[in-house]
């Protein structure tokens, strides 16, 4: 039996999972096929990806087997933190105003249910869902989650700049700004929170944000 693992903040998180007593409506993660980990095992997904999870199914076009829910539902039950099909599967449920897509054999709380279970030091599951909860309203929870991925040390521009979005609803402007600027010495391209930041007053560039990173040399101790 694969359990939890519990951190600090974390105990939050679960309470937008599905209770203890509920799991068995989530299925047990054994399957026909794997379970593979999406981060070390991604070579032995090619026949389920070929079949299962192809570009118009991750792009949610048109499902390859039958409905788009179902295709993703194969994927996740060989892989249930395959992120991308993880994203897909959460994208799908906004977008058709759903709990449990058409086809898809568990509901969406139950696919990240399955995803902690099974991967629970998997930081990018944890970005995923958070967004997921933020877009669909339930922001604290949301920020929950995002803080989480970066406790699992997941450094990425995605990451921050969700962060930064979330912090900003919050009127958490200094710390709306400081993953605004990770997640843009990053790489990240969306102008979004910048945008909103400058129409606040609140952005700053990250060189006049901090002194030390200009080229001043940091007072020692």
């Amino acid at each position: 039996m694969i359990s939890r693992v519990l951190i600090p903040g974390i105990l939050l998180l679960l309470v937008a999972l599905p209770a203890h007593g509920e799991y068995e409506a989530c299925g047990s993660l054994d399957n026909k096929v794997g379970p593979f980990d999406y981060r070390t095992n991604k070579g032995q997904l090619e026949i389920v990806e070929r079949f299962h999870f192809t570009p118009s199914v991750e792009n949610l076009i048109k499902g390859n087997t039958g409905p788009l829910g179902g295709d993703l539902s194969y994927t996740l039950r060989a892989s249930p933190n395959h992120a991308r099909a993880l994203a897909a599967m959460a994208n799908l449920a906004l977008r058709d105003h759903t709990d449990q897509p058409h086809g898809a054999k568990f509901t969406i709380q139950c696919f990240f249910d399955r995803a902690i279970r099974f991967a629970p030091d998997d930081g990018t599951v944890y970005m995923i869902y958070g967004t997921y909860l933020f877009r669909s309203g339930a922001k604290a929870k949301g920020l929950k989650a995002l803080e989480t991925a970066e406790h699992y040390s997941l450094d990425s521009g995605n990451l921050h700049y969700n962060l930064g979005l979330v912090y900003f609803d919050a009127k958490e402007y200094d710390k709306a700004l400081l993953h605004a600027q990770k997640a843009y010495a990053l790489g990240f391209s969306l102008p979004g929170l910048r945008n909103k930041l400058v129409a606040a007053g609140k952005w700053r560039d990250a060189r006049d944000a901090n002194p030390v990173q200009a080229g001043t040399p940091a007072s020692s101790h």
